[in-house]
């Protein structure tokens, strides 16, 4: 990372993109301090004071990765109920927790809560995910190429499902992904990456209109010639 500023409103939903090894997840990392950066800062208001501790931190912040990295030999249930048990809830609202969670990531079917991962299918193993690290309700998300891993029904329909989570909770949320459409679809701001450095950041609307340089402004073009190209095809049928 060079020089890396970057202020993120409450309630934001920032995504991050660029090339692999910009920095994208570096960042990310930096947020929770499973990376410690070697200059500068990082500060992060309205966490408690004990979450100095980036142990204690992390369990105010939700994490959710490509891979949903569910424990194999815990239900659907005993996943989610991680945090929660950590930080010392009674049993009955975890309980409660689980259930509104299952629901709210569209999982609420008789008897789901007590799978393993291994009946699960990959976007139902996501979602589970997204459960989990929403359990002890953080107002941080963020996500590092939570999508990557669907096919593309499935990664539309859990991405749509996560900005409405979002909006319900009024999280803070910053996710990094390599797909410019997907960016422009769901992000409030976007922030490109190059070779550690932040290229730009903006609203959709201002990177498609008013590209920073040649690099943003090729990142930009690449949805627009897929939709070319899908036009085209559909013409020619």
């Amino acid at each position: 990372m060079r020089g890396l500023s970057l202020e993120i409103d409450g309630g934001d939903f920032l995504v991050l993109i660029g090339p692999s090894g910009c920095g994208k997840t570096t960042t990310l990392g930096m947020i929770n301090r499973l990376v410690e950066p070697s200059a500068g800062r990082v500060e992060i208001e309205g966490l408690p004071p004990a979450a100095s501790d980036p142990v204690i931190l992390r369990r105010h912040i939700g994490y959710v990765f490509q891979e949903a990295g569910l424990f194999p030999h815990m239900t659907v249930a005993e996943n989610i109920a991680i945090t929660p048990r950590l930080l010392g809830w009674p049993k009955a609202e975890t309980q409660a927790r689980v259930s509104e969670l299952l629901a709210l990531v569209r999982l609420a079917q008789a008897g789901f809560a007590l799978r393993l991962p291994r009946e699960l299918s990959g976007g139902q193993r996501q979602r589970v995910a997204l459960a989990r690290a929403l359990a002890a309700r953080p107002a941080i998300m963020l996500l590092d190429e939570p999508f990557g891993a669907l096919d593309p029904l499935t990664r539309d329909e859990i991405a749509e499902d996560y900005r409405r989570i979002h909006e319900t909770l009024g999280l803070t949320t910053v996710m990094v992904t390599h797909d410019m459409t997907e960016a422009l679809l769901l992000a409030d701001r976007i922030g490109v990456m190059r070779e550690g450095r932040l290229v730009q950041i903006g609203t959709p609307r201002q990177l498609l209109e008013a590209p920073a340089d040649g690099f943003v402004a090729a990142m930009i073009d690449t949805p627009k010639r897929r939709a070319r190209r899908l036009a085209e095809a559909l013409h020619l049928s």
